[in-house]
């Protein structure tokens, strides 16, 4: 893991390829907004982990605010 990253490390494996998930910037796209954050995400697919405090938490807030518009 890098020494600039935010997320705490895990044992975190890919459900696909069972690679271990390491933290990497990526854009996250909704409603023609992109969104750069980092998540874990498998070096060998791609895969990336939205974990379930993002997805009910942070990103609700903002669908949220994108569908009022």
């Amino acid at each position: 893991m890098s020494d600039l990253s935010f997320l705490p490390e895990t044992n975190w494996r890919c459900g696909k390829c069972g690679e271990k998930l390491t933290p990497r910037i990526t854009n996250v796209e909704y409603l023609g907004n992109t969104f750069t954050m980092e998540l874990l995400a498998c070096e060998k697919c791609g895969l990336v982990l939205i974990p379930e405090d993002l997805a009910r938490g942070r990103m609700f807030e903002v669908e949220q605010l994108l569908e009022d518009k």
